[in-house]
């Protein structure tokens, strides 16, 4: 391939990675993240964060479009990180999806009252989950 090709296919690359929405999985189940990489890469670019620490990390040095954060895991929590996320300022305007078995209304409630966007139950469908997030970003 000569220089001129490959250069046009780098910045292809570069402006198709530019204009699709970066999201950030957050699951300690890394067996999760995989499911959502086949259901939604077609759609979105996606990177994956096993604790509520490195997801804090991870959204200040590469700030997604929005983050799909698991509420259970061990150490900081879905509610804990969601709570940092939104009170520190390089990550506050990120929309965050928890993303939860937990489905009482007092559980959604303390997602909301942490500063989450949208709360999704799991099980659920892919289809909803993409028009949930496709509406956040």
């Amino acid at each position: 391939m000569d220089c001129e090709k490959e250069a046009a296919l780098v910045m292809s690359t570069r402006e198709k990675r530019k204009n699709t929405p970066h999201l950030l999985v957050v699951d300690d189940e890394y067996f999760n993240y995989e499911m959502l990489e086949v259901a939604l890469s077609g759609v979105f670019e996606l990177s994956y964060a096993n604790s509520g620490t490195s997801c804090l990390s991870n959204a200040i040095a590469d700030p997604p479009d929005a983050i799909l954060l698991d509420v259970c895991m061990p150490g900081l929590d879905g509610y804990d990180t969601c709570r940092m996320l939104k009170n520190t300022p390089e990550t506050k305007n990120i929309p965050v999806l928890m993303v939860s078995g937990l489905e009482s209304e007092k559980e959604q409630k303390a997602g909301f009252d942490a500063g989450c966007d949208a709360y999704v139950v799991k099980p659920f469908s892919m289809q909803s989950l993409l028009e949930k997030i496709k509406s956040m970003v």
